[in-house]
Formats: C-alpha cells, sequence, structure tokens
C-alpha cells in the first residue's frame, strides 16, 4: 500500500466517522461544537507542529467538521511529512527515543538486556562548575 493509497482510505474513515457526528448533530443539537470538536481537538494534538503519525486521523476528522475542503493531496503531504520526522517537532534532536513518552522509555529500560532508549547524559546541573579558574 503505498501513501496515496493510506491517504485515500484514512479520507474515507474520516468522511464515515463525519456521517456518525452530523447524525448525532442532528439527534441532539450543539453535540458537534460542544463536545466533538473540544475532545477531536485534544485527540488531534493540534499544538504540535508536525504531527505523528497516529494525530493524523484525528486531525483529519477534525478538519472535516469545518468548511474547509479537505483532499487527498493534503492527506498524503502530512502523512509524508510524518513518516519522514517520525512525529518529532522540527529542530529536534534525531537521537533514538527521542519522541517517546516517559513511561515508554521506563518501560523500555525494564526490559532485561534491552538497550536503552535514551543515551544516559547527566542530570540538569550536574555538571556546572561555577568556581573562579585562574
Amino acid at each position: 500500500m503505498d501513501n496515496t493509497q493510506l491517504a485515500e482510505l484514512l479520507m474515507g474513515i474520516a468522511k464515515a466517522q463525519g456521517a456518525i457526528i452530523d447524525a448525532i448533530e442532528r439527534a441532539e443539537p450543539g453535540f458537534k461544537n460542544n463536545h466533538a470538536v473540544p475532545i477531536l481537538t485534544t485527540a488531534a494534538n493540534v499544538r504540535a507542529a508536525v504531527p505523528r503519525i497516529q494525530d493524523l486521523p484525528a486531525r483529519i476528522l477534525l478538519r472535516m467538521q469545518g468548511r474547509a475542503a479537505f483532499d487527498v493531496a493534503q492527506i498524503q503531504q502530512d502523512l509524508e511529512a510524518a513518516f519522514a520526522s517520525h512525529g518529532a517537532p522540527p529542530g529536534a534532536s534525531a537521537e533514538p527515543g527521542a519522541n517517546l513518552s516517559p513511561a515508554a522509555m521506563r518501560a523500555a529500560a525494564r526490559v532485561p538486556g534491552a538497550a536503552p532508549a535514551v543515551p544516559a547524559t547527566a542530570a540538569p546541573g550536574e555538571n556546572l562548575d561555577f568556581s573562579a579558574k585562574s
């Protein structure tokens, strides 16, 4: 499956989910703006400039709730950006595990024989030396 086909699949899923939201909105006016959109905003992680791959479905559905048209080409660009950056924000380090949650890093550290997810570094302030050197 290539990125175009994946983008079309994501668009189709978002259309089906959008139809469900529209049906609930018809039965219960105000549902979309009072309940669905705020929850989708949280799920879409809109504060991140570059979305993680897991944020894309919620972002697509959130975008479909507005009036702006959303096409497969835009979804494909978002997919390619997320795949290229592995969801890391621009300027982030390319260290392995840099985009892992703290819980995921702790879980990886508990696995016996596993390499640490993030290289060991000094704790903040540990290497500070304020003594006057001549």
